[in-house]
């Protein structure tokens, strides 16, 4: 029995670890197809995915924080002087997004309006919304770069009207007034004077248009029918381009409409989305590897050549009239008026732009603009969207408010969107899209390994067994080497060779 089971040991081991390591290899081909498949199961706008929730309702706590340029020599700029600014802030408002009027159509793309809310924090800001800032009067040297080729003297007595108003060219007004709005005289003037000029009524204020409102009818692809076109903008307000800038190039919608992107990325993949906002589609490149909270990400960062000019980057020759490499003019989609969007502090842009306006300190760890995207759903795991709004301001003949100032691109703000997966939101995409995956492919390397040691193992138990059972057994003798064996019927051996010589003898 004992001899029947040290056979049987080494067959037994054998065939486990071939079992085994089977497994192991079955997993290395087919485990990666299934994570595939699962990926693609989870990240469709489709309301049975994990993803649909946080493409819906997005549960990442984003925050806008805005970062005022204070004017500190006023009256000296409108004499000629170089213009001096202070930053203040950040004024931080926790950003609420959530999607309405969701509609699936039969070619597999879905279409929405999202909406997005402001609440002020004070506990994360650096300033109340009270707080006064003195900031260049927006309406005023706006229109009055507008209205440079207007006669003389029509210019003479808007001029006039405005100095009635005791308009100038500087104001110093609330934070809140200044981001959401206040009440001007002056919209309606400009308007009498110069029909359509302003092409709104009410309150005046650089982020108006983003609180409560929507950002423009997206329709999207749902990923049903072509993974690799998910979340890509199929049109936006029924519009395939845009008409806003002077090519074609310029004028396509390109990309996602900037919260998610298609899976399974690489180094070589590039991340475009449109932006209402900019009126125009942006490209962001790869930069690095790295880990968010342990789920692994690619960092995607601004391109030099995002905000260059036409001379720098012809493709970018579609957006201009041009001014300074770093900046783009964005009057075409913004009334007309002279306003200028950048990286903040005029990060990656023309030295000469820093160095017109004092209190400027441009670096990349402050000011650039980044998105960590976890390459293989597509889906941000932490951004930071940063934009510099400025205002062209120069002397118009006849408009007494400019004074003597200097041509000059004068920073106004810039803000930053900022926001991370974090919570349960995390752990279940964690869990689910990382951890797992992760798991089952140690388990396919952990059984390819384990099956090829017992059978190793197997081989050195077969062969001991058959060592030890020669060692065991006697000898047997060798046929050839025996003596032969005596008996009585044996007859005696003799020497023959006596005979013979006895008989020579006597012959």
């Amino acid at each position: 029995m004992a001899a029947l089971a040290g056979r049987r040991a080494p067959v037994v081991l054998g065939l486990l670890g071939l079992g085994v390591a089977l497994f192991g290899l079955v997993l290395l081909f087919v485990l990666p197809s299934v994570v595939r498949d699962q990926v693609i199961k989870n990240v469709r706008i489709d309301p049975n995915s994990i993803s649909y929730g946080m493409w819906k309702d997005i549960p990442v706590p984003f925050y806008l924080s805005a970062y005022f340029f204070e004017v500190m020599n006023p009256k000296e700029i409108e004499l000629g002087a170089k213009p001096v600014v202070n930053q203040r802030g950040p004024y931080v408002y926790r950003e609420h997004r959530y999607k309405t009027n969701i509609t699936f159509h039969d070619n597999g793309t879905v279409s929405f309006l999202e909406y997005r809310r402001f609440y002020f924090r004070p506990d994360l800001s650096d300033g109340m919304e009270e707080d006064y800032i003195v900031v260049p009067n927006i309406l005023v040297m706006g229109a009055a770069v507008m209205m440079e080729k207007l006669p003389h003297f029509l210019k003479v007595m808007i001029s006039g009207t405005l100095a009635g108003l005791k308009q100038e060219a500087f104001m110093n007004r609330t934070v809140q007034e200044i981001m959401w709005g206040y009440d001007d005289p002056l919209i309606d003037l400009l308007n009498s004077f110069v029909p359509g000029l302003i092409p709104f009524k009410g309150k005046f204020g650089l982020f108006i248009d983003f609180n409560n409102s929507n950002s423009g009818l997206f329709t999207v692809y749902t990923g049903a029918t072509d993974i690799t076109k998910i979340h890509i903008v199929d049109t936006w307000n029924g519009l395939k381009k845009v008409n806003y800038w002077r090519s074609d190039e310029c004028n396509m919608i390109n990309g996602t409409s900037g919260q998610m992107w298609p899976p399974f990325m690489t180094p070589s993949s590039s991340l475009e989305f449109y932006s209402p906002d900019a009126c125009r589609s942006m490209k962001l490149v790869y930069e690095q590897s790295g880990v968010f909270k342990g789920v692994p990400t690619y960092r995607f960062v601004a391109p030099k050549t995002l905000f260059a000019n036409g001379t720098e980057y012809p493709p970018n020759e579609g957006f201009c009239p041009c001014r300074e490499s770093g900046i783009q003019n964005v009057s075409t989609c913004r009334m007309n008026a002279p306003v200028f969007i950048s990286h903040p502090h005029f990060y990656n842009a023309d030295p000469v732009l820093v160095e017109a306006v004092g209190g400027l300190h441009p670096s990349k760890e402050q000011h650039a603009l980044f998105l960590d995207i976890h390459p293989v759903t597509g889906i941000p795991m932490s951004c930071s969207i940063k934009l510099q709004l400025s205002l062209y301001m120069k002397k118009v003949a006849g408009i007494s408010q400019t004074g003597e100032i200097k041509p000059v691109v004068l920073p106004l703000l810039w803000f930053a969107e900022s926001g991370a997966i974090e919570g349960s939101v995390l752990q279940q995409f964690y869990t689910s899209l990382v951890l797992i995956p992760s798991v089952m492919e140690y388990v396919q390397y952990i059984c390819l390994g384990l099956g090829v040691a017992l059978i190793i193992m197997a081989i050195v138990l077969d062969m001991k067994r058959q060592i030890n059972a020669r060692e065991k057994s006697p000898q047997e003798p060798d046929p050839q080497n025996e003596p032969p064996e005596y008996s009585e019927t044996t007859p005696l051996l003799r020497d023959t060779s006596k005979p013979n010589q006895d008989a020579s003898a006597e012959a």
